[in-house]
């Protein structure tokens, strides 16, 4: 190979290098989201532009259409009130969402200022509660159904498996007393830790309900 041609294949080789690493550049910097808040973002036009936004799930904001589209609201975390951001997701909704939880919410702003999601990260951090003054499910439905309803208790048992749902079903998940085989529906609209499986353990908060389900305020893991 003489001289010349080897001068060629330097150069061209150069260029394809150049060309690499230019379109490494552009794709690297388009699958960049821009970090805002929910405020940024409803005192900010930010057109065509990626967005992360990581906000406080809006108590009851939450509803899931018949295309299966969950919609809901979110404002800056730790706030109670302010400016919110509506969010549009359209992937399905995991057992973790709902009331309260921090929701990481990536995608674009449309013309309407919702935000289509095409990635949601939901935190929550895991609670303990010791059992030691919970009822069993077996030992609440024992009780008088008339003195039980509406008194708040505590009562512990396992996640059925397969029953946990996300905070749009009207029955959270059911527990399981293993013991005496009996079972009670949790009605519940916040958000459950990512350590809750089939077969945790938990000790819930609440009060039974007149339809026999138990509307909780609260959900741990057993400590």
């Amino acid at each position: 190979m003489n001289s010349q041609m080897k001068r060629r294949m330097m150069v061209v080789g150069g260029i394809i290098i150049i060309v690499v690493i230019i379109l490494a550049a552009v794709l690297g910097a388009g699958s960049t989201a821009k970090v805002i808040t929910p405020s940024d973002a409803a005192t900010n036009n930010y057109g065509d532009t990626k967005v992360q936004v990581s906000g406080t799930v809006v108590d009851n904001s939450y509803t899931v259409d018949e295309q299966g589209v969950l919609n809901f609201e979110v404002r800056d975390e730790g706030a109670t009130s302010g400016p919110t951001l509506r969010v549009s997701f359209d992937k399905g909704v995991s057992a973790t969402f709902g009331n309260g939880i921090t929701a990481i919410c990536t995608g674009r702003i449309d013309s309407n200022g919702v935000l289509q999601c095409t990635e949601l990260v939901t935190k929550c951090p895991s609670k303990y509660e010791n059992a030691s003054d919970a009822l069993s499910v077996g030992a609440l439905l024992a009780y008088d159904k008339a003195t039980m309803v509406g008194k708040t208790v505590k009562i512990t048992g396992l996640v059925m498996d397969g029953s946990l749902k996300s905070a749009t079903e009207s029955v959270r998940l059911v527990l399981l007393d293993a013991n005496e085989n009996t079972s009670i529906n949790i009605v519940f609209g916040g958000a459950l830790s990512d350590d809750i499986t089939n077969g945790s353990s938990l000790v819930i908060t609440g009060a039974l309900q007149e339809d026999g389900s138990f509307l909780a305020s609260d959900v741990a893991l057993e400590a």
